[in-house]
């Protein structure tokens, strides 16, 4: 049988039907090559791409600052992916923006220089130790938010172009004197008022709630007397902090730690350096015959500071005889620094060096050696180290056992805690709305109210709290959803109805009393003897005042004194409360100081500023090709 398949897929008919197939692989290969974006880009502008990696190196530098600002509360956020969707949605499209006003600024041939860049890393706070620039720093926190040194560099200069862009855009934003002195004495505007605030609780005794008005409600509102589904979980739990503190590590294990890891403990050789340099200009020729003979003047004994200030194209370095300042591996490329590097003493002068920016000469000033710090200045920060190790080692062996038996025994935690040497915890009833720490995110509540979990009341796998903290749960007590009954909610909505009704009386008697006062004020005092109400009189009540709720403030600002109706308002405030406000008289602000002026002009201009940059980022997307291929939602 098979020798007379393998003879009839020799024969020609076989070869013509194989190599159709082929050519159609071929074909659909190329044209899902051709129709396809490249796999690594997120978007592409005007012909630029943005790659998935830009994207989520600009997510994670975003998320660690609001976390950074509001802290852990704003985990919650993250944790639903609705939110983490528009997330990183809006960074990708920040990021398309950014693009394309460093593009408009690369079309208006607005440029950064490299010693620019250099010296605004320099200059960074975050790359410094001491107030001096640590290269050392510097690489360890680009690495960290996942750039390489020329990776970082060009991205500087991006930023950079387009800061200049956006600087002189904001210079265009403006506010005249008048407009701002206006604006101010509006601010700075008080009230006098009077203020009648009526309890809608000393009506209660007018309201009278029928059974056919619970039932009304109860039928009408039926959605909200639903209740959540709720579970009681069981749980065990392992973090590595539980496990650092029964880890000893000897001095052996140190010291040897040390030996093996010593380039660790080592600081990196730098050199502050000088240099000439020559730009090679329109003749490359001359440019190396100018630097020759720069070199020759330099032997004859002439001073090299002297020399650059002078004769080096580099016009920032020449200001200070061509100091460069402190250089560590990775700053000013390979070509540069090996020739830096290969100089033997201070005061030596390289030979002419060729990099993309002209030639050079290179003068070391100052050698900072490799030091190595001692084994006791460390011993404790390595212990410490090792000790973490081990206990890391150590969590995922147990994590491991853990998974297993947690599968293997699915109905129960016990053995999963005597594995772990704990105890079992369990929680009180949560819900998907409500759950303690750390029971509150989105990925854990989905796994506690799967089907698989309540209805067949196993073992949950591995869930990951965090790198070092992860536990299995159970469902140990469920609670569906249900409707409550009529019985149930009959007290409650008694006292909703009691409450509407109250508030709705007191806001009638407002009426009334503001038709009365408006017309007979006698009426309107016996109203409020009555009552037992009394104005309560306010006196240069400010925007910004909290002597008023909101709602009042915002009122009284809203009301004028053109009329007595029109100073006159009925205010509806929370917990059923009710209040009239009356306009009595508006303070104006007579003179009103420059600086504050000048304060209400930068407001005015920075507002002015922010509607322009908009406008101006809008209209480059209108005529932009703009592809977006995807939005990352992991």
């Amino acid at each position: 049988m098979l020798e007379r398949i393998r003879e009839g897929a020799q024969g020609p008919w076989a070869m013509v039907i194989i190599a159709i197939i082929v050519l159609s692989f071929v074909l659909a290969g190329v044209g899902s090559y051709l129709t396809s974006p490249p796999s690594n880009a997120a978007a592409k502008v005007n012909g630029e791409e943005i790659s998935q990696s830009e994207v989520e190196r600009a997510y994670q530098n975003q998320r660690q600052q609001m976390e950074a600002q509001f802290g852990e509360g704003i985990s919650q956020l993250f944790a639903d992916p609705s939110y983490l969707a528009q997330f990183r949605q809006q960074v990708l499209q920040r990021l398309i923006n950014d693009v394309l006003m460093k593009q408009k600024a690369e079309d208006m041939g607005l440029r950064v220089s490299d010693e620019q860049v250099k010296e605004a890393i320099v200059s960074f706070p975050q790359f410094q130790v001491g107030g001096q620039f640590s290269n050392e720093r510097y690489l360890a926190a680009i690495r960290q938010s996942g750039f390489q040194a020329s990776d970082f560099r060009d991205y500087i200069r991006r930023e950079m172009t387009r800061d200049q862009l956006s600087r002189s855009l904001g210079g265009s934003g403006f506010a005249l004197p008048d407009a701002a002195r206006k604006l101010a004495k509006l601010e700075q505007q008080t009230r006098d008022a009077n203020v009648l605030n009526i309890d809608s609780a000393s009506f209660n005794d007018e309201i009278d709630i029928s059974e056919d008005d619970i039932q009304l409600y109860y039928d009408a509102n039926l959605p909200d007397f639903d209740t959540e589904e709720k579970v009681g979980l069981a749980y065990v739990e392992l973090k590595v902090s539980d496990l650092i503190d029964n880890i000893n590590i000897t001095n052996e294990q140190v010291e040897q730690y040390y030996q093996d890891n010593l380039l660790a403990f080592q600081t990196q050789e730098t050199r502050r350096v000088s240099h000439i340099l020559v730009e090679f200009g329109e003749d490359k020729d001359a440019a190396k015959a100018k630097i020759d003979a720069l070199k020759q003047q330099i032997a004859d004994g002439e001073a090299f500071a002297t020399i650059a200030t002078n004769e080096s194209d580099d016009t920032f370095s020449a200001e200070s005889g061509g100091d460069l300042g402190e250089i560590g591996d990775g700053v000013m490329g390979e070509v540069f620094e090996n020739a830096a590097f290969s100089l033997e003493s201070e005061g030596a002068v390289s030979d002419v060096i060729e990099t993309e920016f002209g030639y050079h000469l290179i003068k070391v000033t100052e050698i900072s050696p490799l030091q190595t710090q001692a084994l006791d200045e460390v011993r404790d920060e390595i212990a410490s180290n090792l000790q973490r190790d081990a206990a890391l080692d150590e969590f995922y062996t147990l994590q491991s056992n853990m998974a297993e038996l947690a599968f293997e025994i699915s109905d129960s935690l016990e053995d999963v805690a005597g594995e772990l040497g704990t105890t079992v915890k369990t929680t009180g009833l949560l819900s998907q709305s409500f759950a303690p720490s750390p029971f509150d995110r989105a990925d854990i509540l989905n796994i506690a109210f799967s089907p698989e979990l309540v209805e067949e009341r196993v073992n949950s796998e591995i869930i990951e709290v965090s790198d070092e903290h992860v536990m299995v749960i159970r469902v140990a007590e469920h609670e569906p959803q249900r409707t409550q009954t009529l019985e149930e909610v009959k007290s409650q909505i008694t006292t909703i109805l009691s409450n509407e009704n109250a508030q709705q009386a007191a806001y009638n008697w407002a009426e009334q009393f503001v038709a009365s006062y408006q017309s007979d004020k006698t009426a309107a005092q016996n109203l409020l003897v009555e009552k037992g109400l009394s104005w309560d009189n306010r006196l240069a009540v400010s925007r910004s005042s909290s002597e008023l709720s909101p709602a009042l403030t915002d009122a009284l600002f809203a009301l004028s004194n053109a009329s007595p109706e029109d100073a006159v308002e009925i205010v509806e405030l929370g917990s059923g409360r009710v209040a009239v406000i009356e306009l009595l008289e508006v303070n104006e602000i007579e003179n009103v100081s420059e600086e504050t002026v000048t304060q209400f002009r930068q407001r005015l201009a920075s507002s002015s500023t922010n509607a322009e940059m908009e406008a101006f980022v809008e209209a480059l997307r209108a005529n932009a090709n703009v592809e977006i291929f995807q939005t990352a939602t992991n």
